[in-house]
């Protein structure tokens, strides 16, 4: 008769060269239930190591014969299933994030917090788990929650439409990124499908279980940031009448997905460095720090290398965010896609509408192939849903929904001062500030239009960023159609 792999079975390997620190963490782990093994060395760990496979490693990063990362490198080159959990000083930025890179699972700061180690170590263990024969064989292992996890990834990897080459390997890098707590950065053009890639991140993650809690760094108000990142206590300011979490609250053993970060002002760049770098956070009015368990995914579409040199973005920022980068390519290097791209986007329009699903011929697929797609997969959909709705048969017909999406063929021209009402001193205006906004209420109008109401679209026209135009459009009161209300996908 077999014995079924438990996860304490498979044991634990702490590392460290101070005797108090290797019984703090081997009580600890055994009032877990974990079978524990130490070392002092790199060279005693790897004599354990070589002797039989773990669950998870602990380690160090400083040991008296060479550095935890070592060990971390061995177990990656010999394709060992164990999890690496390093061990790093207070404020050691930098250790941190080369272990992360190096492929560690995870890692924690002196003085180490047991309730977070217990979390982190419960963590791994799944991990290795999930990723190993034990799922498949063990009654413990729950087998419906494995499929249920199977399940989820594949879906969300289902949304991000594609088979060209380049789509393949982003999904690739997906799956093989996801297992670890590293934060990741993912790039591209707005419209491409960030947030869908993040969320196959969080699905295909031991996290999945967890929430994903998603924010738009461009769509809040300066002022209320600290208190929607870090939540706010009762009284701390007026009209706060109870205790409010924040984001990195809710997100708690999941991921904390923040896109368009690098619209973030520099004063709250400075304090999410922080809550991430130490992770816990303090809600305002607190006088008391909480641990923070949250997995960091972050998007932009801009060259943050481009916002460093500008001085709009800090270096050390990118560097905690970007230990592992995903780029997902815009639409037009992956014309390829264009027919299950429609086919998707057509089944989900006609879904909403609750109507039958149209074809799309090949002479369309063409048109399509021939447009410049500034936006991308949104665009593409905002042209099919107007096609959808101007259409009068089973097959789509382009022409005309093109001809009012024809944003790239549309040139703001900038006014002329000679032909503007202040020409002479006789006409100078009677109030300056409404005679400007007017002005500024009709170039925007104008862009708007040219664009099909693409707010992303009309701010790279007029140089604006998205959250200027987004302001200036309240702040003017510019009516935009209701499909154009929600928040653009990124």
């Amino acid at each position: 008769m077999t014995h079924a792999v438990q996860p304490h079975d498979l044991g634990i390997l702490v590392i460290d060269d101070e005797p108090d620190l290797r019984t703090l963490y081997e009580l600890t782990l055994l009032r877990e239930g974990y079978r524990v093994e130490t070392a002092g060395s790199v060279a005693d760990a790897r004599a354990l190591l070589n002797q039989g496979r773990f669950s998870v490693v602990i380690t160090d990063m400083r040991l008296p014969d060479g550095l935890g990362i070592e060990l971390l490198t061995y177990l990656k080159q010999a394709q060992r299933p164990e999890r690496c959990v390093v061990i790093t000083a207070h404020g050691s930025a930098e250790n941190a994030v080369e272990s992360l890179k190096a492929g560690a699972f995870d890692y924690l700061t002196k003085p180490v917090d047991l309730k977070q180690f217990r979390s982190v170590i419960a963590s791994a263990v799944q991990d290795t788990l999930a990723a190993g024969s034990a799922v498949r064989t063990s009654p413990a292992a729950h087998p419906s929650r494995v499929i249920e996890h199977s399940n989820a990834g594949a879906i969300a990897l289902e949304r991000l439409v594609g088979e060209s080459a380049v789509m393949c390997s982003v999904k690739e890098r997906i799956l093989k990124v996801s297992r670890s707590m590293a934060p990741v950065l993912v790039r591209g053009e707005s419209g491409t499908g960030k947030e869908l890639a993040a969320r196959a991140l969080h699905a295909n993650s031991h996290r999945f279980a967890g929430p994903l809690v998603a924010v738009n760094c461009s769509a809040i108000p300066d002022n209320l940031l600290e208190a929607e990142f870090f939540g706010a206590r009762k009284g701390a300011y007026t009209g706060s009448t109870h205790d409010r979490d924040g984001f990195f609250q809710a997100a708690k053993g999941g991921t904390l997905f923040l896109d368009e970060i690098g619209d973030l002002p520099l004063a709250m760049q400075s304090k999410l460095l922080r809550a991430i770098q130490e992770r816990c956070v303090r809600a305002i009015g607190s006088n008391v720090e909480e641990q923070v368990d949250v997995r960091i995914v972050s998007a932009t579409h801009k060259d943050l290398a481009e916002e460093i040199a500008a001085g709009r973005f800090r270096q050390d920022l990118f560097y905690r965010l970007n230990v592992i980068d995903i780029f997902v390519p815009p639409l037009r290097e992956r014309l390829e896609d264009l027919p299950v791209l429609c086919d998707a986007l057509l089944r989900k329009i006609a879904l909403e509408a609750n109507c039958a699903i149209p074809s799309i011929s090949e002479q369309a697929i063409s048109q399509l192939s021939k447009l410049p797609l500034l936006g991308n997969v949104r665009e593409l959909e905002n042209l099919l849903h107007r096609a959808v709705a101007l259409g009068d048969g089973a097959e789509l017909d382009l022409d005309e929904a093109m001809h009012i999406a024809s944003p790239p063929a549309v040139q703001i021209q900038p006014l002329n001062p000679v032909s503007t009402a202040c020409t002479t001193e006789t006409s100078l205006p009677d109030d300056l500030q409404n005679h400007l906004d007017a002005e500024e209420r009709e170039i925007l109008i104008r862009a708007l239009r040219a664009t099909g109401f693409n707010r992303t679209l009309a701010a790279n026209l007029l140089g604006l960023s998205l959250r200027q135009i987004r302001y200036r459009i309240s702040r003017l009161k510019i009516d935009t159609p209701s499909n154009r209300d929600s928040p653009d996908m990124s």
